[in-house]
Order: C-alpha cells, then structure tokens, then sequence
C-alpha cells in the first residue's frame, strides 16, 4: 500500500480502516453501508462565525475540538483531543444550531467522514486567530494521535505543540479556502 493511501470508516465503531484504492472505490458515496471511504476534502472556513460565548456555551474543556454527526446515533458528536485519544462531551449541544444558522457550510458536512475541526489554542492566548476547518475524519483522529503520542507532562511540553503547529500548518497548505456561505 502507498504512503499516501485512501481509509474507509466503520461506521458503528468509528474504526479507521488503510484501503488501496481500488477497494476505497467501492465504498464511494456508498449510504447506508457498513463502511464509508473518508473524504479528502479539506477547507478552510475562512468566514466561520463563531463567538466566544458560543464556545463557552459548547462547554468543550479545552480550545480544541472536531464536531461530526452520526449517521448511526443521529447528532452531531464533540470530541476532543487528550492524552489519552479523542474523548467525547457527553454535554449538551444547545448552542450548536445558533452555529449552524450562522454558518451554512456546517449543513454540507458529509456525515462520519467529514468534521468541523476548531482550533481556538492560539485564539484563547490572544496569539491568533481561531481557525476552522471542514476536514476528514481521519485527520481529526490522527490529530488525536499525534497528541497522544507526543504528550509530555501536564502542559505536554514543547514537542507536542511543535507538532500541533505542524499538523495545523500541512493542512492549511492543503485546504482549499472557503470565503462564501455556501457549500457544495
């Protein structure tokens, strides 16, 4: 298998699956299956309405989260990443619509294989702005990993957040941006 190879998603376990291409294409827009091929697609939400207290009111613990919605569950899933993987809050959702109204592109995130990604870490620093992301699911979980496995003390030290940096830097070359209200 190359390097740089397709992944399919099972949908009730969430496990990321290494495809070759040909099997990845047999799951292409495929509804309703066991597996779904994740998407390639990466923007970057370069309007992305988001307030402070909308944030607050998602009650995510830390500045950095990737939203999906199940197909299987039907709601929109939070989770986050930790030292110990992707951890989900079991919170409410309440201020998620009033996102949603603001932000059109959220209604055209392909369900279990695409996610809003949120890094907020710079923004709550007043280093940076916020940055948003519609992006495959297994690059949020891979995010997830890096973080896992990098993972230093309480703070995680400098080596995790180099790696961050160069996570978030690869897929901002990547994305395409996205400047309109829409989404197709």
């Amino acid at each position: 298998m190359a390097h740089q190879h397709p992944h399919l998603v099972e949908i009730a376990s969430r496990k990321i699956l290494c495809a070759c291409e040909a099997c990845a294409t047999l799951f292409d827009g495929m509804a309703g299956g066991k597996y779904r091929r994740v998407s390639r697609r990466a923007q970057l939400l370069a309007n992305f309405k988001m307030t402070d207290a909308q944030w607050d009111n998602l009650m995510i613990p830390i500045n950095m989260a990737f939203f999906f919605h199940s197909s299987i569950e039907g709601r929109i899933i939070p989770l986050y990443p930790s030292p110990a993987g992707a951890v989900e809050s079991l919170l409410p959702l309440d201020a998620w619509n009033e996102i949603v109204e603001q932000n059109a592109a959220l209604n055209h995130l392909r369900p279990d294989i695409e996610a809003l990604l949120v890094n907020r870490v710079g923004h709550a620093h007043e280093l940076c702005c916020a940055e948003y992301y519609i992006a495959p699911i297994d690059e949020c979980y891979r995010l997830v990993g890096l973080i896992r496995a990098n993972w230093k003390g309480l703070s995680g030290g400098t080596e995790v957040w180099g790696e961050i940096g160069r996570f978030f830097t690869d897929l901002r070359s990547r994305a395409d941006i996205l400047n309109g209200e829409a989404n197709a």
